[in-house]
């Protein structure tokens, strides 16, 4: 899908995609197009669920022995040409101009700040290059990722932004797979750091607009909200957004509803997005999906449609590319969520990759639905619903 290469060859970013039936060889393919540059430092891997994960790893190795590896399955694989499903998609970084280094950390639930300061110490293996990021790939069925991300901020501190999200399954919702190297992963955390004589830009949008008068949590746990207001959560929230009668009673109906109505939970930049369309609890009336919303947070219910989510692909484009400083953009990581594919359908999500291709320009792009997206530029949280992050290289 070709590369671009900036800084007299210091650095460059490839991308390609393969749709083989064969794990092996659709992996070998995409990485063959996407290493199009000498001294590769890094392949970043998206594939569909379907795929064997040993083969999709071992075309990987085939293809570029000894280049790092890291990736996840999917709800589908963004890049040139549009979303796609049943893909591998691989992103390769390469160059002097990059320095990376990778930490796993294992067996995270229950320990997920731990496990959070764990990986983030590969950020002291890196060459001393004047920007960098930290990628951070998570398995979606840990509970409470703001906690893995509370701990990385405790060794990275402010000073370096994270990207990331975490792994799909094609909407099974019962787990899917982290790569690292050659080893195939669940309940662990991958981070990635990518140091650069240029530029790195961290952006990060959603479409959403608040609804109604503004919610107290008075009780919280274990990545749902039990009451808002001292009243259930789940008619608290039902009642803002003057739900029909159905929306009550039966999940189907309130998954359906719910979908395009995240939980806006407010953070010191702004508010922030859950979504509340997965872990449906009609009889005990709570909302939530494994993301902290912590006792005493404000609330709102929130609403959007086609128009303000692509607005806010724009949006997220935007300030990613222009926190480059005018350098030239080398390529974009671009995570999407799929309750926003959900919500946006076939012809939405075809208009939003069309809109990256557009920002995008000559520079490749690639990226994948998340079940959770990354991106922390400011404050300690960063971990995010319905939502479009975007990583911009310079």
């Amino acid at each position: 899908m070709g590369a671009i290469e900036t800084g007299e060859r210091r650095r460059w970013m490839g991308v390609g995609r393969a749709d083989d039936a064969d794990a092996r060889s659709a992996a070998k393919q995409a990485a063959h197009q996407a290493v199009q540059g000498d001294d590769p430092k890094l392949l970043v891997v998206f594939s569909a669920i379907t795929y064997d994960p040993a083969g999709v790893v071992g075309g990987l190795r085939e293809a570029a022995p000894g280049v790092p590896v890291v990736g996840c399955t999917t709800h589908g694989e963004l890049g040139p040409g549009g979303p796609t499903d049943g893909t591998v998609t691989v992103a390769a970084l390469g160059g002097p101009g990059f320095s990376v280094s990778v930490a796993v950390a294992e067996q995270v639930a229950g320990r997920q700040r731990e496990a959070g300061a764990e990986v983030a110490c590969c950020g002291d293996q890196v060459a001393p290059l004047p920007y960098r990021v930290q990628l951070l790939l998570t398995d979606a069925m840990i509970r409470d990722q703001e906690a893995i991300l509370r701990g990385v901020y405790s060794v990275v501190g402010a000073a370096v932004p994270l990207f990331g999200g975490a792994c799909g399954d094609g909407w099974r919702m019962t787990g899917g797979y982290l790569i690292a190297g050659e080893r195939v992963l669940t309940d662990s955390v991958i981070a990635v750091t990518i140091a650069s004589e240029g530029p790195l830009s961290v952006a990060v949008h959603h479409g959403w607009r608040k609804v109604g008068e503004p919610m107290i949590v008075t009780r919280s746990g274990n990545g749902r909200v039990y009451t808002l207001d001292d009243a259930p959560a789940l008619d608290n929230y039902l009642d803002q957004l003057r739900a029909p009668v159905e929306a009550y009673t039966d999940a189907d109906a309130f998954m359906a509803f719910a979908m395009s109505r995240p939980l806006g939970v407010q953070r010191r930049h702004g508010v922030e997005a859950r979504n509340l369309s997965t872990e449906i609890d009609l009889e005990g009336r709570s909302i939530g999906g494994g993301s902290a919303i912590d006792h005493g947070g404000l609330t709102w219910a929130m609403e959007g449609d086609e128009a303000s989510i692509l607005a806010a692909t724009d949006a997220a484009c935007r300030e990613a590319t222009e926190g480059l400083d005018g350098q030239p953009l080398v390529g974009m990581l671009t995570f999407s969520c799929a309750a926003l594919r959900a919500v946006l359908g076939d012809d939405g999500i075809r208009r939003e990759g069309e809109r990256l291709e557009q920002w995008a320009g000559e520079a490749p792009f690639a990226g994948f639905y998340t079940y959770g997206e990354i991106a922390r530029v400011r404050g300690i949280d960063g971990f995010h619903n319905q939502t479009l992050a975007v990583l911009a290289l310079g």
